[in-house]
């Protein structure tokens, strides 16, 4: 497929494909936190330094979550949307479905 030839609708492109990089380089950040979290523990570390090192782990995880969301609701959905009305409402229950996972976190 050339460049000039637009992507069959099964070869949907992810919103986030834009700032791949970015994400990776976030997540690999956090499995470094998360590797620092369990040296503190091996190394028996004060309770409230860990806890305040999976604090900056946790407001890492949820920028990230919060990022995903964005960019799914300002492609995936509006181009769900777009395609129809059936596409469009599963698009949005997907979403909602997302939003509420994160909010119980």
């Amino acid at each position: 497929m050339d460049d000039q030839t637009p992507a069959p609708a099964h070869e949907h492109q992810h919103g986030y494909l834009s700032q791949k990089d970015d994400y990776l380089k976030r997540l690999r950040r956090i499995e470094g936190q998360a590797r620092g979290l369990q040296r503190m523990v091996e190394e028996e570390q004060y309770c409230i330094d860990i806890l305040t090192q999976v604090s900056a782990m946790t407001k890492a995880l949820q920028a990230v979550s919060l990022g995903l969301l964005d960019e799914h609701l300002r492609h995936c959905v509006v181009d769900a949307a777009r395609a129809g009305d059936a596409e469009g409402a599963e698009k949005v229950e997907e979403a909602m479905a997302a939003i509420t996972r994160l909010v119980k976190s």
